[in-house]
């Protein structure tokens, strides 16, 4: 017994001091390069034979690390520290308008297809969006002259603007239809875009919404708390929405249902498309996992990755990955693998190897993005052909003798039947135990 103790304990001596190697190579290894890095720079300066931008050379050695890890890891310098604010707040001084699509900046009398010559003594012609976008923002109450071409005359004018404080809406539309379905279009997960949600929703059950629609359709994502609030509305208090699992124990951390929700039992569909992604999938895919939505449409992106920023010397700002995060059945959504080695290359998971969990009334879901229910044939029937067939019927009737004005009017009818079959079908076929006390506001 004694010597099984003792070789025991020589063994873990010998994974302790292999463990205490490993780590003294690594730290040796990170001081070295560090150092040459600094060293080959110091050359470039002083001997290199052209005068050297140290601002563009630095940035872009630093941008170059950073893209053979995966595209998410991004530094930003102080001029560019803007872009990470709209991205998260969705707020910016400018003027309101979209490039390529132009609709009207009412205060200056711009006009759809109106084009942009110059902006101050900078011309636009031929400069990417993101280029014209950089020079129409700035701090609110600035101003800028612009040059415009406007083609239905073919004549040339300026104007001076004055940049105002944009707020990008989250929600671009909701609405009930006839019916009491409600629809709801989520295009960005930015700061308070829950409390627009929400106050969206009660609207709605105010006119009388029975069934909702949530179309996350093109939504990239965005704030993960704006996320696990918009699901809290329509789950139990109480309910681990999230798991974060990082390298280091600050970056896991789990996410429950904080307060008690709108609505439990009112049917949910949810529809999305392949550029679904991020705090979006979060939602349609706890959604999906805790059996409270069906989710609709192409199979979504597969962003399981969460960003942290960090705050760097002279205002400039990194947003790196420092987690993977999984929803209520345990699967991560990511879909792709980012390999480090070889300047960086990415593997996109095959469905052979993706692993099955199971929702909370035993269906089957994969991990690699969240992947909506198929309507025709398939092992989730939940729509059957004749179904199928009796909404072409319908809209045939409806479309007799209509002109092609109102042909947008029938495909709303026939996506408004599919979707009320699908929810009548769904909730018909649910296990008859209710998943949540039920509770309707």
């Amino acid at each position: 017994m004694t010597k099984k103790i003792i070789g025991v304990l020589l063994a873990l001596c010998a994974l302790t001091t292999s463990y205490a190697q490993d780590n003294n190579r690594h730290n040796f290894d990170v001081t070295k390069n560090l150092e040459v890095f600094n060293t080959v720079y110091k050359y470039l300066d002083m001997m290199y034979v052209d005068t050297l931008n140290a601002n563009e050379v630095v940035r872009y050695g630093l941008g170059a690390m950073l893209n053979s890890l995966d595209p998410y890891t991004v530094y930003y310098p102080a001029d560019d520290t803007k872009e990470l604010d709209l991205m998260l707040t969705g707020r910016y001084g400018g003027i309101g308008a979209i490039i390529r699509y132009d609709p009207p900046a009412a205060k200056a009398g711009l006009r759809k297809g109106d084009v942009i010559v110059s902006i101050d003594d900078s011309t636009m012609t031929g400069k990417p969006a993101a280029y014209v976008s950089s020079h129409l923002r700035g701090d609110a109450g600035s101003t800028f002259e612009i040059k415009i071409m406007r083609p239905s005359t073919g004549k040339t004018f300026r104007k001076i603007i004055t940049r105002e404080q944009i707020q990008q809406p989250a929600v671009a539309y909701y609405g009930v239809q006839p019916g009491g379905i409600g629809y709801l279009c989520l295009t960005s997960y930015t700061e308070n875009c829950a409390r627009d949600v929400r106050r969206a929703v009660l609207d709605m059950k105010h006119q009388g919404m029975k069934s909702l629609v949530l179309d996350l359709r093109g939504n990239g994502g965005g704030s993960v708390q704006e996320a696990i609030s918009i699901v809290n509305m329509f789950v139990p208090k109480g309910e681990t929405i999230l798991t974060m699992k990082g390298k280091i124990k600050q970056a896991n951390r789990e996410f429950t249902t904080k307060v008690e929700p709108i609505d439990t039992v009112m049917p949910i569909v949810v529809l999305v498309n392949d550029q679904t992604a991020s705090a979006s999938e979060i939602t349609c895919g706890s959604l999906q996992d805790l059996d409270r939505a069906v989710v609709m449409g192409t199979r979504t992106f597969g962003k399981g990755l969460v960003q942290s920023t960090f705050d760097l010397p002279y205002n400039g700002v990194i947003k790196l990955t420092t987690s993977k995060y999984y929803i209520p059945s345990g699967r991560c959504i990511q879909a792709i693998n980012y390999r480090h080695g070889r300047g960086g290359y990415t593997e996109h998971i095959p469905d052979s190897l993706t692993h099955t969990f199971t929702t909370r009334h035993g269906r089957i879901v994969r991990d690699g993005g969240a992947q909506p229910l198929i309507i025709g044939n398939g092992t989730n029937l939940l729509i059957t052909d004749g179904d199928v067939d009796r909404i072409v019927v319908q809209m045939g009737e409806r479309m007799a003798g209509q002109s092609y004005l109102t042909f947008w009017r029938s495909v709303q009818y026939m996506v408004k039947m599919s979707i009320s079959i699908l929810l009548i079908q769904w909730f018909r076929k649910r296990d008859t135990e209710t998943p949540y006390p039920e509770r309707s506001l």
